[in-house]
């Protein structure tokens, strides 16, 4: 049979601060409504004064293998890809940390920087190593502190976005096995790369040799060109996946997109011909957790039980670069974790 990477466990983590719709409309001229209409977000987390990337990306590592070591049997983890736009430094890489934390020794460790679509990029990146034999069993993040960058002003990115992590672990197994990942389809356009951007802080600004300008160490985003091309690309990305797996007539069961807006998941969902009902959200309880998104969601469905083991399942992404992609596979049987808190009320 051909080898291929199959993701046997799944974690995830938040921080202990939640932030809901209520607060912020307390320091904003904003309201529950406002948000909720606009974003579908109910609640996002925080990450605690001290605390830094790393210690959600070992959190969600930790569940995921975890549930991995059940599911598929102990054995020695030999690669970590981190997707985070967040890096406890801009250098060095905070995978190696992660690694060195888990006690998983000197096996390669390196970050993956595509801002949303960060955690496809970063699973590709494995599944590839994976299937040509230079891993057996690998580890994939998705983490982000945006509330770290975030301009304490705006009230729109104080309102979409939370910080988390989450992860998968991959093993090496057949290609017809529950949990093979099935294929990919990534993209990116550098034409795009002031739509999302924090235009500060790294080499193109410092080698100017003028200071920063007011804000612009802070991530910026402009809203509507962002929702046209989210939805433009994460429809055509996952139509040409699924074009090339011959999946028709519904197909997928269970779509679980990056989880930025509830508006660009139902508008996708329509270019798509996908019923609301296939398309996996916990963007109510968690915002937008950027590189963790993807990950998080997939580990609140498991636990929520709206993944079963058998359906059809699509992960699409798009963000920053710009950059988009998806991912399919048959989901395996993972069991069920426990659920992260509740939306509040």
């Amino acid at each position: 049979m051909t080898r291929a990477a199959v993701l046997c466990g799944v974690g995830g983590a938040l921080p202990t601060i939640a932030v809901s719709n209520e607060e912020l409309a307390s320091r904003f001229d904003t309201s529950d409504q406002w948000i909720r209409t606009r974003t579908g977000i109910g609640n996002r987390h925080v990450i605690e004064p001290g605390r830094a990337t790393s210690d959600l990306a070992v959190e969600a590592a930790t569940e995921a293998l975890a549930v991995a070591g059940r599911t598929a049997g102990p054995a020695p983890v030999d690669l970590v890809v981190l997707a985070t736009s967040t890096p406890d430094r801009p250098c060095p890489a905070t995978a190696p940390v992660v690694a060195h934390r888990l006690g998983l020794g000197t096996v390669p460790a390196f970050d993956v920087a595509a801002v949303c679509t960060g955690f496809l990029y970063a699973l590709a990146t494995a599944v590839s190593m994976v299937t040509a034999g230079l891993a057996d069993r690998a580890l994939v993040i998705g983490a982000d502190t945006f509330s770290t960058i975030l301009d304490p002003a705006d009230r729109t990115t104080a309102a979409i976005f939370g910080d988390g992590a989450g992860a998968v672990v991959l093993r090496a197994g057949e290609a017809d096995e529950p949990g093979a990942l099935l294929g990919f389809d990534l993209g990116a356009d550098g034409a795009g790369e002031d739509l999302i951007t924090v235009r500060a802080g790294g080499s193109r600004q410092r080698a100017s040799g003028e200071a920063a300008a007011e804000g612009d160490q802070w991530f910026a985003m402009q809203g509507g060109p962002v929702f046209t091309e989210a939805v433009l690309r994460m429809s055509e990305s996952s139509r040409t996946l699924l074009e090339r797996l011959g999946w028709t007539g519904g197909e997928p069961a269970k779509v679980v997109a990056h989880q930025a807006n509830i508006r660009i998941l139902r508008a996708v969902g329509e270019q798509l011909g996908l019923d609301e009902k296939q398309f996996v959200v916990n963007l109510d309880r968690v915002g937008n957790t950027v590189a963790g998104s993807i990950p998080l969601a997939l580990r609140d469905a498991v636990a929520d039980g709206d993944l079963a083991s058998g359906q059809r399942v699509l992960l699409t992404a798009f963000g920053g670069g710009l950059t988009w992609g998806s991912a399919a596979l048959v989901w395996p049987d993972l069991g069920r974790p426990a659920p992260t808190p509740p939306e509040l009320p």
